[in-house]
């Protein structure tokens, strides 16, 4: 299902090196949706994902779709041009139906085979902006993802310095409460109190997923 939006661009010599997760934070999809076709809005996303499973693209993911905003990661910024944006119908204090999961994880594994991208490419607005934003939030199941191969998971790992494991991951400088709240979003949302070994152990595990930029082989 195709209902285009006019918010694109150029990717500006980019190529698409990431999937960016993201929830609506609104009531329903038809609002969304008009949202992100609205111009004065200025806002967009390559993909719609309804509750109902039902996806639409709104965006050709060889443009470049308005989602990202400020941020980066892996040290590198502009998300926007190197990134497939998909917004996933949720007001965010809910969990997502099967169906919406089931169609989500379609959609990323479609994007990721036209494109060439491993899991460690699969990422949440959280973790590029992680002073900022908080989708696609703690009712995501990310577990999902990673049991079809789609994106990273967390595991024991070694007790490397919490710091040099979220670089090596590729969240962005902020805050470190800010940091190990995102990290947490993502791979331990039941994660409480200040930082501890279970975080650094779990980060580091992660780390060591990235391709070239594990910690833990130094």
């Amino acid at each position: 299902m195709s209902h285009p939006s006019p918010n694109h661009g150029d990717r500006r010599g980019q190529r698409v090196e990431l999937i960016v997760l993201h929830y609506t934070g609104m009531a329903d999809g038809a609002s969304a949706r008009d949202r992100l076709c609205d111009p004065e809005a200025e806002v967009s996303a390559h993909w719609l994902v309804h509750e109902d499973g039902r996806a639409e693209a709104l965006v050709p993911e060889d443009r470049r779709a308005w989602h990202a905003g400020a941020g980066s990661w892996q040290g590198r910024d502009d998300v926007n041009s190197r990134s497939i944006g998909i917004e996933i119908v949720n007001p965010g204090d809910r969990p997502f139906p099967m169906a919406q999961m089931d169609a989500v994880v379609g959609v990323v594994r479609a994007i990721a085979a036209r494109h060439g991208l491993g899991p460690a490419a699969v990422i949440g607005h959280s973790d590029m902006a992680p002073d900022r934003k908080c989708d696609p939030g703690p009712r995501f199941d990310w577990a999902r993802l990673a049991r079809e191969g789609l994106a990273l998971a967390a595991s024991d790992g070694d007790d490397h310095p919490l710091t040099e494991s979220l670089d090596a991951i590729g969240y962005p400088p902020a805050d470190p409460e800010a940091r190990l709240a995102a990290f947490r979003l993502r791979f331990r949302p039941w994660g409480r109190g200040p930082e501890s070994a279970d975080d650094r152990q779990a980060a580091a595990s992660v780390a060591d997923a990235v391709p070239g930029r594990g910690v833990g082989s130094g």
